[in-house]
């Protein structure tokens, strides 16, 4: 039986390009294209794919929302991202939400086809620069890994570990009192602390800023 593949795509050209290719593969058949996600729980229940190629940025709701939301509606299928983008930031994202894979637009299409056939035996296909930068990533940042700071609470948490006050940090990041008091709740969450002083030992001893 053929893999059942979605693909979202916001780039017409390429999303139809994509889906002729894989179809003329035999052993996948593209059930669905789309370019966007925001419908994507409805879409992955209508067609039960084995497979999500989702790319980050397209209108409405981004590719990593998209993976969270058919990761929730359809565990089982596998997403793997295709994008250009290759900073450190979208791709930690997308791992969290539930990636199983995340490919640069670069790739090869032979590469394209091993790739859901190896996410599909239950590897985790990426292209070799975002493997590096995923290891590169892991060592220096475990902590960000581990508690899963958004980047707005990883500044907040910087000024925090440098003995600025909250009005201070407001100032600074030019946000209103109350803002800053919303992070800070969120970041004390987070960490498993329950006031700032914690929150900065945690942050220095685990590495996490």
């Amino acid at each position: 039986m053929a893999v059942r593949i979605v693909i979202f795509e916001d780039n017409h050209k390429l999303r139809e390009s994509l889906a002729y290719l894989l179809d003329h593969y035999e052993d996948y058949q593209v059930v669905g294209h789309y370019d966007r996600c925001d419908d994507a729980a409805n879409i992955v229940r209508v067609h039960n794919p084995d497979v999500v190629l989702m790319d980050i940025d397209m209108p409405g709701k981004s590719g990593i929302e998209g993976v969270s939301i058919v990761k929730e509606a359809l565990p089982e299928a596998a997403v793997i991202i295709y994008t250009v983008f290759e900073d450190d930031e979208k791709l930690f994202r997308c791992l969290c939400a539930g990636a199983n894979g995340y490919l640069l637009k670069k790739t090869p299409p032979q590469k394209l086809f091993d790739a859901i056939r190896e996410v599909l035996e239950g590897g985790a296909p990426m292209s070799p620069v975002i493997a590096r930068k995923v290891l590169t990533t892991f060592h220096s940042h475990v902590g960000k890994f581990k508690y899963t700071l958004s980047p707005r609470e990883m500044e907040v948490l910087q000024y925090l570990t440098k003995g600025y006050s909250s009005k201070q940090i407001a100032a600074d990041m030019d946000l209103a009192f109350d803002t800053v008091r919303c992070h800070l709740k969120n970041i004390y969450q987070k960490l498993h602390v329950n006031c700032g002083k914690e929150a900065i030992v945690k942050a220095l001893q685990e590495r996490i800023v």
